[in-house]
């Protein structure tokens, strides 16, 4: 273990704290961030499947004309497919693999980001059926969570949602636009063919999402309470064209990045997060590029505009923001709001990592900062949040699953959380997969590795508990932006830590089933009870079924605050999502 001190700047209240951190195994970290997707993976599993609890799962997905839809990824710890967050995460593994290649691969970890990355590309390629059509949802979330069962045994309804020119949807055809671009890149040293592909159907999404305007959970309404498009498509529209850009060099691209940047919001919106709903912090981050490369050879004012807002953001991750901070928690993690609050702090610590690169290899610094700024600060700031997800915070445990000697135990997943159908091959009904398997206190029987849980709150508690949803939760979108991540540090990024670390424990090698052997401890009892604890009686599965009323993508979508760093959110949809989650907290 290697161990140094050095000062931090957390906030106003915590003032040159001296901390002392680990050096933690990002290569494992790594490992484990990539068998993550082979747990979420939907369809029929190939022969190399790592992951040995899962199986074959939703193969008859369909549309209702017999349009082949198997494949893809099950977002969360549910067994729906939603396109929106789905192409988001798509998009992210992609940026990871464009900016960390070298790194993946001297990792020998290249080879399963791009199967990740193909996963996801195969299936918007079904998905797309016709220019001006796109599957954006497979399953239906209120009868999905109604139920508590593996994928492999679904009995729930398999309906599939689309958006098309009557009823469009620009940020999802942007989004899945943004991915499929990204994409092309990955493969174009690889698969030239399929890299051609993929970037022709991002052309015809693209021009599809800005032709036919409309927000797609307008269109696709079931999807409101899960993944509803708060930030409206403006960004995905700028979204998509900077990636084409990136992906074709066609000025066309460019020119609507700069033409529109001001009456979409670009230059704008002043930002504190970046999310599977809100991309704007990505564009700003992007265009900030094309200027420190030296690309803007006219427009140079407008792109100076969009560095103003990157900055905006970074400098508030610094704690060195013109406005308002990025908040800390006591223990050091960036806090945006009580629901699934890591998959902030995990896009956040991308951002701050690619900006290292992107300034350092410019020779530039910040410069909107009320404070000098070295760039070593921003990779100092990432790798802080890394090494508080993996053990270095108060709680001494990891919030990645799988990683160290101590993790949650109690993940929200159903598949996860049911003995593997490799083991037990008889049905596990929807009512039973909440008597037996949901209430119980037991561990999870097959270890999710990789999955990064929803974390803790803003004062580091967390409650290791399956009813949690809020805090044990996993999401394909934690977990993509922290690919590259690791990659990055495992190549020699360096640990700047946030608190005391225990020294991870040292991963073993697979075994021949291809998971990995980890020990399962004792579940965690420290944390709060929840305001509302679920009930532990097996009859109460079938209050859950009939009460149903939400779930965490609703509150985290409706509870976030508005784009700017602004400390009230938005208020009717967060009214609304508080009183839902006070009133009705049994969503399994």
């Amino acid at each position: 273990m290697s161990v140094k001190s050095f000062f931090v700047v957390f906030s106003s209240r915590f003032l040159l704290v001296l901390k002392l951190s680990a050096q933690f195994d990002y290569s494992d970290a790594l490992m484990r961030s990539l068998l993550y997707f082979e747990g979420q993976r939907s369809g029929k599993l190939p022969s190399d499947q790592r992951v040995s609890w899962r199986g074959d799962s939703a193969l008859n997905d369909s549309s209702s004309v017999g349009d082949d839809l198997t494949g893809g990824y099950y977002d969360a710890g549910d067994n729906v497919k939603f396109g929106f967050p789905m192409a988001f995460t798509i998009t992210m593994l992609s940026w990871g693999v464009i900016e960390y290649k070298t790194q993946l691969q001297s990792s020998n970890e290249l080879s399963h980001a791009l199967e990740a990355v193909k996963w996801g590309t195969d299936y918007f390629i079904k998905a797309h059926t016709a220019p001006n059509v796109l599957f954006g949802e497979v399953g239906e979330g209120n009868s999905d969570h109604a139920c508590w069962m593996r994928p492999e045994d679904m009995t729930t309804p398999r309906t599939a949602y689309q958006i098309n020119a009557s009823s469009p949807g620009s940020d999802l055809a942007a989004e899945t636009a943004a991915a499929m671009a990204a994409a092309s890149i990955v493969f174009k040293d690889v698969d030239a063919s399929y890299s051609a592909t993929l970037l022709s159907h991002a052309r015809e999404l693209f021009t599809f999402a800005d032709t036919c305007r409309g927000k797609y959970s307008d269109s696709i309404t079931v999807v409101q309470n899960f993944y509803q498009s708060w930030s409206g498509y403006d960004d995905e529209l700028l979204w998509a064209a900077i990636w084409l850009y990136d992906a074709t060099a066609d000025q066309t691209y460019l020119d609507y990045v700069i033409s529109n940047a001001d009456s979409l919001g670009g230059t704008g919106n002043a930002m504190d997060q970046f999310s599977w709903d809100n991309k704007y912090a990505g564009v700003q981050l992007k265009a900030t590029k094309l200027l420190l490369d030296g690309k803007a050879t006219a427009d140079v004012s407008t792109l100076q505009a969009y560095q103003a807002k990157a900055e905006y953001f970074l400098c508030a991750a610094l704690q060195k923001n013109s406005g308002t901070q990025i908040t800390v928690s006591p223990g050091g993690m960036f806090w945006l709001q009580p629901w699934n609050n890591m998959q902030y702090v995990a896009t956040t610590t991308f951002v701050l990592t690619v900006a290292y690169d992107y300034y350092t290899n410019a020779g530039k610094t910040l410069s909107q900062c009320t404070s000098s700024v070295q760039n070593s600060e921003l990779l100092a700031a990432a790798t802080t949040q890394i090494d508080y997800m993996l053990g270095n915070n108060p709680k001494g445990i990891s919030y990645l699953v799988g990683f160290g000697s101590s993790f949650p135990q109690q993940v929200h997943h159903r598949g996860s959380s049911i003995i593997s159908i490799k083991q037990d091959p008889q049905l596990v009904s929807c009512n039973d997969g909440f008597s037996t398997y949901y209430y119980s206190t037991n561990s999870n029987p097959n270890v999710h590795n990789g999955a990064l849980v929803g974390g803790p709150d803003q004062n580091d508690t967390f409650q290791d508990s399956r009813g949690n949803y809020a805090m044990t939760e996993p999401a394909t979108y934690n977990t993509a932006p922290l690919v590259g991540v690791f990659a990055r540090l495992a190549a020699g990024g360096g640990s700047s830590g946030g608190g005391s670390a225990p020294t991870p424990a040292t991963a073993p090698a697979p075994s021949s089933s291809g998971d990995i052997p980890t020990p399962a401890p004792a579940p965690s009892s420290s944390g709060p009870t929840p305001a509302v604890a679920p009930s532990s009686s097996p009859g109460a599965a079938a209050a859950a079924t009939a009460t149903y009323h939400t779930t965490s993508h609703f509150w985290v979508a409706a509870g976030r605050r508005a784009g700017p760093l602004e400390k009230t959110i938005v208020s009717s949809s967060a009214a609304a999502a508080t009183a839902v989650t006070k009133d009705a907290i049994l969503k399994p």
